[in-house]
């Protein structure tokens, strides 16, 4: 049986918009902006409380961006290698680095410095990324948030005061160091455009739990990217509102985005992005990746409902909870961003293992692919106590090798093999090659 298939609407919208962000932060200046550069996982509402003419460089992003390109991507390999930084770094964060030491954007001429860089820390990797850069840089201000507090099962009053104070400093510093008057209404703004991204994402990838699935991961990789962008701005909110309307139409009228769906697995943290054809290989036996609990939780933001599922978070406003205040609105910002699915894991590899059983179990999983990625130490994160707690259960598990950013240490062709022997546990075969 082959299931009805049709390309997304909103696909050339999706693409068309990371364009012009990548555009806008370039050209900031010429229209006197601001520019300012750090993690995906940034508190980016922040910063929009300095105007509406504020533009972000998110850094992993950037990373994939250029790692698509393969010889882009090597030359900045080598230049950060060459400079002394180590292999076994970050693969994004040598990336970036080497973007910087060669003066080269891949969106056209040089390296655009930001006036700041702003950061979170709870990977391992995010502090040391723009304390260099800003070296790099010749000594670009930098100002960084913890957030590495502990699940937040067991937040605690204290441990959220923690992160909203100096929520509540890096505002006076922003000040400081631009010479702009904060505007609270601009963040409060920011802070509700960004719940809604966050929440109406996981909307969007709850769809996915309908047989067949509306969309395959390889596609979702594209949609994600917005927020990892700018997930404060109403552009990115919009964007996903419009998206979520096209995903439930799908779901009504059974358009697949494998028409030859017979089996679902998952993936784990970043893929391979120079090497993203393996999930075409993948449609050959009749099986969709249809997520992760990278894609689904690296920007989307989650709660477990009444029922017991897994679903959108609900945004304050909508239980009555209003934002007045910048204190307030900070408070509850620092609260959505510490329920981030993909931060729990940093402390327990437990927690990741039980939310990707809950995966498994809602989405109608065959099998888990797990990649062992050398380019990313914070996702990889007890991922072989992942892969033992997950067969313990009796779920099919596959490992390969590789690296997110760094082609060199992934080997396509002994991935494939890997796959076709896991195919054959799921008792699938080869049905047609993609040309």
């Amino acid at each position: 049986m082959a299931y009805p298939t049709e390309s997304l609407k909103c696909w050339k919208k999706a693409k068309e918009l990371r364009e012009q962000y990548y555009i806008n932060f370039a050209r900031a200046k010429e229209k006197g902006g601001l520019r300012w550069s750090g993690s995906a996982w940034a508190l980016d509402a922040i910063p929009a409380g300095l105007g509406r003419d504020v533009y972000s460089l998110t850094g992993e992003p950037y990373g994939a961006a250029i790692a698509f390109d393969k010889k882009l991507n090597k030359e900045c390999q080598d230049a950060a290698e060459s400079h002394g930084f180590a292999r076994d770094l970050c693969a994004y964060m040598r990336t970036y680095w080497g973007s910087i030491i060669l003066n080269k954007y891949p969106f056209g001429g040089e390296f655009p410095k930001p006036d700041f860089n702003f950061q979170t820390q709870i990977c391992c990797s995010h502090a040391k990324w723009y304390q260099a850069a800003s070296k790099l840089e010749h000594n670009t201000p930098t100002f960084f948030i913890d957030v590495s507090v502990g699940p937040y099962k067991e937040l605690t009053a204290e441990r959220l005061n923690y992160v909203t104070n100096q929520g509540l400093e890096a505002v006076e510093w922003m000040e400081k160091v631009t010479g702009r008057k904060f505007d609270d209404e601009l963040f409060i703004e920011a802070v509700k455009n960004e719940m809604r991204s966050t929440s109406l994402w996981a909307a969007i990838c709850a769809e996915n739990k309908i047989k067949p699935a509306p969309l395959d991961e390889k596609t979702m990789y594209s949609l994600y990217v917005l927020a990892t962008l700018s997930k404060s701005s109403k552009w990115c909110a919009d964007f996903y509102a419009e998206c979520l309307d096209e995903v439930k139409d799908r779901v009504k009228r059974g358009i697949a985005a494998v028409a030859n769906e017979r089996c679902r697995i998952i993936s784990d943290t970043q893929p391979p992005w120079g090497f993203l054809k393996v999930f075409r290989y993948l449609e050959e036996f009749g099986a969709v990746s249809v997520g992760s609990l990278y894609t689904f939780g690296l920007e989307g933001i989650w709660e477990t409902k009444p029922d017991g599922t897994w679903g959108p978070r609900t945004v304050p406003w909508e239980k009555g909870i209003e934002m007045r205040t910048r204190e307030e609105a900070m408070r509850l910002y620092c609260d959505w961003n510490l329920s981030k699915p993909q931060w729990q894991h940093f402390y327990d590899p437990r927690l990741k293992t039980e939310m990707m059983k809950t995966i498994v179990k809602e989405w109608q999983v065959d099998g888990v692919m797990l990649h062992l990625n050398r380019g990313c130490e914070g996702l990889s994160l007890g991922i072989m106590e992942n892969r033992l707690g997950l067969a313990a259960t009796g779920i099919p598990v596959m490992t390969f090798e590789g690296n997110m950013g760094d082609e060199r240490e992934f080997d396509l062709v002994r991935t494939q093999n890997r796959v076709d022997s896991f195919m054959e546990t799921l008792g699938l075969k080869r049905e047609f090659a993609y040309a």
